[in-house]
């Protein structure tokens, strides 16, 4: 009866913390990756060379620089300047110190409670815009006016439901991972039979790490299906993969990871040396359907 009830608490205690398992990278994903400015625009770098986002990026600040110009023979030539400035180290610069201006207001007013909506200015860009026309003799090009345009980048309405959130990741980042681990040492603890506790534990931590995987891939494909204009896709899911790598990559990490102990205890379950004593226990003792036979006299 103990046997049992032992078996039983081992078995709620390592399913719980298998299931704890996937939200617990997530939030700590979310509360130290996402959270850190420096990981995050590094993370970001990259995508200053991807054809997708610099296509999108220029669109949408040749749109805005546009809008700006009273002349419509100029705005052809506009965006040709915008892509050709998208092509640049400069670009590369600007687009470091946006990514870190865009990301340090969030955190503020994530942090500080500010109910102001979170934006950028393009004013920085329709600068270098205007320089690279006048180095290509572009007429009428010091005439563009450079003023600052701020595009909402997270409007006011979204803070209240973004800052419950980040309230409950930081939380939660630290504590999910942690309670997982607890339990399922815990669960181990109390088996009758420890290789086989170990075994579920390595199986379900497998197990989580395939539908972490799972959720991410699902994640990116209603991401990419809710974005209003489908030109924007390609940099939208570019940008995602970007921010999710790490997730991605965690995830094999614990399917690995789970496989190999749960592969590591099967082995030695059936080769180790308690298995060849029980083996060698079993060859050496009687039969009990032989039994000897009486010679009479």
């Amino acid at each position: 009866m103990l046997i049992r009830l032992r078996n039983a608490l081992s078995a709620t205690l390592i399913a719980v913390a298998c299931l704890l398992v996937p939200f617990g990278a997530l939030a700590a994903w979310a509360a130290y990756g996402l959270a850190d400015t420096s990981r995050y625009v590094s993370t970001m770098a990259p995508l200053a060379t991807d054809p997708a986002v610099r296509d999108a990026v220029a669109d949408e600040v040749g749109a805005g620089i546009a809008q700006e110009i009273r002349m419509r023979s100029m705005r052809p030539f506009v965006r040709d300047a915008v892509r050709s400035f998208t092509r640049t180290e400069a670009f590369r610069t600007v687009w470091d110190s946006g990514n870190r201006a865009v990301h340090g207001a969030v955190l503020r007013a994530v942090r500080d409670g500010d109910q102001h909506a979170v934006t950028v200015d393009l004013a920085p860009v329709t600068t270098q815009v205007k320089e690279q026309l006048a180095r290509d003799h572009m007429p009428l090009a010091q005439r563009i006016p450079v003023r600052h345009t701020e595009v909402a980048v997270l409007p006011a309405a979204d803070l209240a439901r973004l800052r419950k959130g980040y309230d409950v990741l930081d939380v939660a980042g630290f504590w999910l991972p942690v309670t997982a681990a607890v339990l399922a040492v815990t669960g181990i603890a109390v088996a009758a039979c420890r290789r086989r506790a170990v075994t579920a534990t390595a199986l379900g931590t497998a197990l989580g790490g395939a539908f972490l995987g799972l959720a991410v891939a699902i994640g990116r494909r209603l991401t990419l299906a809710d974005l209003p204009d489908p030109a924007h896709r390609p940099a939208a899911g570019a940008i995602y993969d970007a921010l999710t790598a790490t997730l991605r990559t965690v995830s094999w990490l614990l399917v690995a990871l789970g496989l190999t102990v749960a592969l590591t205890c099967w082995l030695t379950g059936r080769h180790g040396p308690v298995a060849r004593r029980r083996r060698a226990s079993a060859a050496t003792a009687p039969d009990p359907a032989r039994r000897p036979t009486r010679v009479r006299a």
